[in-house]
């Protein structure tokens, strides 16, 4: 009887898919298998003892209120340590500013109800993070896609595509998904110089920044966006909406983000949000602020780097050793991820079945091209296991590649 069904469906369903990501890792979900197709954070480092205190603590002191329905724009001592954060960027914000959402994914939603019309315009870089495409693409949004070096998008092609009438441009500056790559402080100047100049807003989505390995913190593209409007201590009223997450930092399972936007914004994603889910877990938010309070997120945070630096370390060392030395690679200074570039020609769709046969996984690149002629490349985490496994990995990943090369000139 499905055929009843497919008949009654929106129009927006026709352009809607399933995460390639999320069916990728059904098939590795077997413990022999050694993945790096997800973007996991490390289970065994979460802060298991501190949530336990965190979960006692709200109950014992507030569970009427923890189990009760809340307000929409989320629990306030919350957003105002997450405005007081970014405040020491640079930019001026309240908790006024801030929205919590459940997930950055709801974030995303959120953005796209609030901008996209069917048809609309969407700059993205190229390549780009899957999970915006699916969030966009509800809203039956058409992309364009400006390309990507090692120092972020290319701001130089920013002003032929930005003739072409973007809604917004939605930017991952720091180590971004997939590509490793982080968009240069000179580079940011620029992207705002061209927003301004050509009226595009700016959708800057940083669920990684905090997690850097090397090199010197770059301020967030919406402190710049205030430096060049000339805001100083006054609220921000620009032209950037910056989302964040605990996901990458405290616990993914809780799904606590939030969106940062000038007030008149958050004001309009507050009704729509309210059409969604009322409003997020009250007591997920309450526990996520006795955990991060007084210190322990930076705490916590600097371990984690510790732990990630040396499995990307160790993921690097071992590409180093045994890939072939036509297959080229990132070198990310933070974040989750590197990516692969393999010789033009590589069909890495069979590659990626290939490796599965020996008990390892990545994720094809063409997942996250907004064009059909994407290039043979794919992308690796190094987050979510140690460093012995992440050498064995790359070392049956680099004798797939071998062996299917030899096999087929084409493959």
């Amino acid at each position: 009887m499905s055929y009843i069904w497919d008949s009654r469906y929106a129009l927006r369903m026709k352009g809607i898919t399933s995460s390639t990501i999320r069916e990728l890792l059904k098939l590795t979900q077997r413990p022999e298998v050694i993945s790096f197709a997800g973007g996991l954070p490390a289970a065994e480092y979460f802060p298991v003892e501190r949530f336990q205190e965190a979960c006692g603590c709200v109950l014992k002191d507030s569970a009427h209120h923890a189990l009760q329905y809340s307000t929409t724009e989320g629990y306030p001592p919350l957003r105002a340590l997450i405005a007081e954060r970014l405040c020491q960027t640079g930019v001026c914000v309240d908790a006024d500013n801030v929205l919590i959402t459940s997930g950055s994914q709801q974030a995303l939603s959120l953005i796209g109800a609030l901008l996209i019309n069917p048809g609309d315009l969407v700059l993205v870089e190229e390549p780009t993070y899957l999970g915006a495409i699916q969030a966009f693409s509800l809203y039956q949004a058409s992309y364009l896609g400006v390309p990507l070096d090692s120092d972020g998008i290319r701001t130089d092609l920013l002003p032929e595509a930005l003739r072409q009438g973007p809604k917004f441009m939605y930017i991952l500056p720091n180590f971004q998904n997939p590509a490793g790559v982080t968009l240069s402080d000179q580079r940011r100047r620029e992207l705002v110089e061209h927003a301004h100049h050509y009226g595009v807003p700016i959708l800057e989505d940083d669920p990684y920044g905090e997690l850097r390995y090397e090199g010197e913190p770059l301020r967030p593209i919406v402190a710049h966006d205030a430096e060049a409007l000339g805001l100083g201590d006054t609220a921000y009223s620009g032209n950037v909406i910056e989302l964040g997450t605990f996901s990458k930092t405290l616990a993914p399972g809780l799904r606590i983000a939030w969106i940062v936007a000038p007030k008149p914004v958050i004001a309009r994603l507050v009704q729509i949000k309210q059409g969604t889910d009322l409003h997020t877990s009250t007591f997920n938010q309450m526990v996520i602020y006795e955990v991060a309070k007084d210190g322990f997120l930076d705490e916590h945070i600097a371990n984690l780097r510790t732990v990630y630096r040396k499995r990307r370390d160790a993921m690097l060392a071992a590409l180093d050793q045994f890939m072939p030395s036509e297959v080229e690679w990132t070198h990310p200074d933070g974040g989750l991820f590197l990516w692969v570039k393999f010789p033009q020609g590589t069909n890495v769709r069979a590659l990626f079945e290939a490796a599965v046969q020996r008990n390892v996984a990545f994720v094809p690149g063409d997942t996250f091209f907004v064009r059909p002629d994407a290039p043979p490349t794919a992308r690796l985490n190094f987050s979510c296991m140690d460093e012995d496994r992440i050498r064995e990995g790359i070392r049956r990943l680099a004798e797939t590649i071998a062996e299917t090369q030899h096999a087929s000139p084409t493959v």
